[in-house]
């Protein structure tokens, strides 16, 4: 079976956009390779794999730089540019905090975080943060290009806004301002400390005024099928002043958020209340630090 999988290397985006076009059946985009590669190597889902796009030597979809009040980050940065970049630790420290946690340096160094977007998996790491930063996408192909918030850009298990003819080209972040005392937290747990796939996770973004909160953003992964915004819990929170029964109304309203599951990683029970348990750490770490 991987005798008929035909392979197109590019290196510009003009290239890549031709290829998208012709749109040749089993089109499959490879970046890093950590979810492909794992896919081939195991024989899974092979008949539906006929023409794999190898974009890895696009650089024009590599690098992070400041654009405005905005931080882009090219959709083919790795999680180990993101560690070592000056540029998020010091703008989104918590986003250098979870690519440490992805996996092994291996993983680090090859996997992109336009792979951790693309495959949208519930339990991707970065996600969760992604969408409690009101991240935006931006997606091109052959007929231009457009943006996409990433709260509307996960439809449905492991399914995403794209279109079959375009890529993700880069994810951009609107800058923290720690004077207005925007904060943003993340906390992922699994099985172990490293090397682990998540049993939840969540990120909680707010503007910190006294102990009030505003702008409040949470976002949780691993339970539902799609990485979500929590709303309900979002709206319970928002102006509130954070104190025992606002948290005890912000966990019932996390409840109605989300959808938890059991498998082989944890019961849809222990979700829920390490969830509400999570959630309430990270409300307490924002309006303590």
């Amino acid at each position: 079976m991987i005798s008929r999988i035909s392979v197109t290397s590019v290196s510009t985006l003009a290239d890549a956009y031709s290829v998208l076009a012709a749109r040749p059946p089993g089109l499959r985009v490879l970046a890093g390779g950590t979810d492909v590669m794992v896919q081939i190597n195991a024989r899974v889902n092979l008949d539906n794999l006929g023409h794999v796009l190898d974009i890895w030597g696009l650089h024009q979809l590599r690098g992070i730089e400041l654009r405005g009040d905005r931080l882009s980050i090219g959709a083919l940065t790795t999680y180990m540019d993101l560690i070592q970049s000056p540029l998020v630790r010091a703008r989104f420290p918590a986003l250098a905090e979870v690519s440490r946690e992805v996996g092994a340096w291996a993983i680090q160094n090859r996997g992109t975080l336009g792979g951790n977007v693309c495959n949208a998996s519930p339990a991707g790491d970065t996600l969760p943060l992604l969408l409690a930063a009101d991240a935006q996408f931006n997606l091109g192909g052959p007929r231009g290009e457009r943006a996409v918030a990433a709260s509307d850009f996960f439809v449905g298990y492991r399914q995403t806004a794209l279109a079959p003819d375009e890529l993700l080209l880069r994810v951009e972040l609107p800058t923290q301002s720690k004077e207005r005392g925007e904060k943003l937290l993340y906390r992922k747990v699994g099985t172990r400390r490293a090397q682990s796939i998540s049993r939840i996770l969540l990120a909680v973004r707010a503007t910190v005024m006294g102990r009030e909160l505003h702008n409040v953003r949470l976002a949780a992964g691993c339970v539902g099928p799609v990485p979500l915004r929590c709303r309900a819990a979002e709206g319970a929170l928002e102006g509130k002043r954070l104190d025992p029964a606002v948290l005890s109304g912000a966990r019932d309203a996390l409840e109605a958020d989300i959808h938890p599951i059991d498998d082989v990683r944890g019961t849809a029970e222990y979700r829920r209340d390490a969830s509400a348990n999570v959630m309430e750490q990270l409300l307490s770490a924002l309006v303590q630090s």
